[in-house]
């Protein structure tokens, strides 16, 4: 089966919100079957996410509330791309604003769509080693607490769900597999 057969031909598209970081639209496509459906769509900004390990083979996470969820998560340093600003220069600045460290040494992963069912959100992953102490400021409207662990104890959070937040699963999963290639 061809590919061409599961496209969706947009014909109409109408921006419901347009806020700071994300835009919703209802999109009107006519299906291969000539059919006409609707798409809710959240257009969000690119972003990062970063592993970080320190010098003892730790990983950097961040604590901080989401009104969303209503809770403190442990997520791995992360955040948006600005305009005019490449995504590895964005990692850079978010360890020093999140973590206080910038990386000697820092690599492009992969990439990420989190629910590509209804948003473009994508996020590059990063690794980055060999962190010297480097702060920023935290941007303005963030409140959040730096700590590291190991990563089999981040690992058992998964596990006992204590970690939920998705972007940081992956990082873990990803952080346990370069921990058992070095082992």
């Amino acid at each position: 089966m061809t590919e061409d057969k599961f496209y969706e031909n947009t014909i109409k598209s109408d921006t419901i919100y347009d806020g700071k970081i994300l835009k919703l639209r209802v999109e009107t496509v006519e299906l291969e079957n000539k059919k006409y459906s609707k798409r809710e769509i959240v257009y969000h900004q690119k972003g990062v996410g970063i592993i970080a390990f320190d010098e003892n083979e730790c990983l950097w996470m961040v604590k901080q509330y989401r009104k969303a969820i209503d809770k403190v998560t442990l997520e791995i340093p992360a955040g948006l791309v600005e305009s005019n600003e490449l995504p590895i220069e964005t990692a850079k600045r978010e360890l020093q604003e999140e973590i206080g460290f910038r990386p000697e040494k820092i690599s492009y992963l992969f990439d990420m769509h989190a629910s590509p069912g209804f948003t473009n959100d994508k996020l590059s992953f990063f690794l980055a080693e060999n962190l010297i102490k480097s702060e920023l400021d935290q941007d303005e409207d963030e409140n959040l607490v730096a700590c590291s662990y190991k990563v089999d104890e981040l690992y058992n959070m998964i596990e006992n769900g204590e970690l939920t937040d998705a972007k940081s699963i992956i990082a873990v999963l990803y952080a346990m597999k370069i921990k058992n290639e070095r082992n």
